[in-house]
């Protein structure tokens, strides 16, 4: 069973624990502020292991974050304690990816949730865009949060999620709502994890979304985007300095030497 009162005091939340729309929206925006996304096990070849148990002794008991197999299935299991509907659902990722590479497979955990008459989709693990609120699963409709634009896209059964850029709208992943088991995510967890080709396992990501700025680690260059426009953008220069970051700017105590994984990291 899943310890609501650790995790809520692991994000900060002290609001009432009921199943309505404007305690998603506060749940929503606080995790990803306080559970950073992150993909140290796959990059260091350690196991990622989706028991619940598993997530929470990680993502919960220790200084630790954790990519969206882990991410979204703690909120799920939150959100289930606390009486939302919630089913789980899979896409395909094709954020930033070049027109010509071909479909891939589901590799990415996000959930439909039922509350107050209407259908959203909650998403607190998609590395290098984290999202800070529920969308109402309304297509061609642009909705706003704090930090950003989105609007889903829908031909026939599926749906098209994209975020507007300064160079327009980009896909971020396609999906439709055909629910997914325990199954579906073990299989795609241990390709994700494992296959020394998938994006998770060959490069180390990692992203904090706090109110006022969003910290992203892509392998060696450290980003700060501030909600005011301004982007810092800065390259680690050893080990030393990405241990320091990794503890610093995300909270989060490695589970092993970077040493190793530094000279690994593309640049």
């Amino acid at each position: 069973m899943i310890d609501l009162d650790v995790y809520c005091d692991r994000i900060g939340y002290t609001g009432v624990r009921e199943p309505t729309l404007d305690v998603l929206n506060a749940l929503h925006a606080l995790h990803p502020a306080h559970i950073p996304f992150e993909t140290l096990d796959p990059v260091l070849g350690r196991p990622v292991a989706l028991d619940l148990a598993s997530v929470q002794d990680k993502l919960l008991h220790g200084k630790r974050g954790g990519y969206c197999f882990e991410q979204n299935a703690l909120l799920r299991a939150v959100l289930g304690a606390l009486g939302f509907s919630v089913t789980g659902l899979a896409a395909r990722v094709t954020w930033q990816a070049p027109p010509e590479r071909p479909t891939g497979p589901r590799t990415h955990m996000l959930l439909e949730v039922e509350v107050e008459g209407a259908t959203y989709i909650a998403d607190v693990g998609f590395g290098g865009l984290l999202q800070d609120a529920p969308l109402r699963l309304s297509a061609d409709v642009e909705q706003e949060t704090p930090a950003g634009h989105y609007r889903y896209l829908r031909k026939d059964e599926t749906y098209t999620l994209q975020a507007k850029l300064a160079t327009g709208w980009q896909s971020v992943y396609v999906f439709t709502r055909e629910p997914q088991v325990a199954a579906d995510y073990m299989v795609s967890n241990w390709f994700t994890s494992t296959h020394p080709h998938a994006f998770t396992r060959a490069n180390l990501l990692m992203e904090r979304l706090l109110p006022s700025v969003r910290i992203s680690l892509f392998n060696r260059k450290l980003t700060h985007r501030h909600r005011d426009g301004r982007i810092e953008q800065c390259m680690i220069a050893d080990a030393d300095e990405l241990d320091a970051v990794v503890r610093g700017e995300f909270n989060v105590d490695p589970p092993a030497s970077l040493h190793a994984v530094f000279d690994r990291l593309p640049r």
